[in-house]
């Protein structure tokens, strides 16, 4: 059976499209921004402080564009973990590291959607100049567990220290909930420095 799912990771594995998906997993890590800068300008014109033109209609819909391939890209790919079968580990140690990334990603986020004029086209060029270059950093180093949005889906990041297969390994892994050393776990394959863990019932 022929799903989207199936589509986007055979899209995946194909070369010509990695950097496609590649950017869209990019632009998740964006879209808490993309939605809080709409947000705003929707209250802009419900306030009637602001009116529709050429300029902000093609960047509103250029918005909402990579929020949705964004927000598709990463459920898709918690997807993938969730139809997998897990590895069993045991942890060692655990280090939630989560405000190390989200809050500083996130204040960013808030800052510059409340300064953010979408009508001036000097500061939509800024802003698609930031988001350029920022991700040419963040594709090129593979850090794509950088992501506010899956923190905001309920996900936790941490820094472990692990057994898996009789060997000791330290990973950064996301897991939903928290995680409790005397429990067992089950991974899941590292896909875009994404690992997934959950506990094993």
């Amino acid at each position: 059976m022929i799903t989207l799912s199936n589509i986007y990771f055979r899209i995946k594995n194909n070369k010509n499209m990695k950097k496609f998906c590649q950017i869209c997993l990019f632009l998740s890590s964006f879209s808490p921004l993309f939605i809080l800068i709409l947000l705003k300008e929707l209250i802009e014109i419900l306030n009637g402080n602001w009116s529709f033109n050429v300029l902000n209609t093609v960047l509103m819909f250029a918005l909402l564009v990579m929020f949705f391939a964004g927000v598709f890209s990463l459920l898709l790919t918690i997807k993938k973990f969730r139809n997998q079968v897990g590895k069993e580990i045991s942890i060692l140690e655990k280090q939630n590291t989560t405000d190390q990334n989200f809050l500083g990603y996130f204040s960013i986020f808030v800052l510059f959607a409340l300064s953010f004029e979408i009508e001036l086209c000097s500061m939509a060029f800024i802003f698609f100049a930031i988001l350029l270059l920022i991700g040419i950093v963040y594709i090129r180093n593979d850090i794509y567990y950088i992501n506010p949005l899956i923190n905001i889906l309920g996900f936790s990041f941490y820094d472990l220290t692990i057994i898996i297969d009789g060997k000791k390994q330290k990973i950064r892994a996301f897991c939903k909930g928290r995680i409790d050393c005397n429990k067992k776990y089950l991974m899941f394959d590292k896909y875009n420095n994404f690992i997934f863990i959950k506990e094993r019932w």
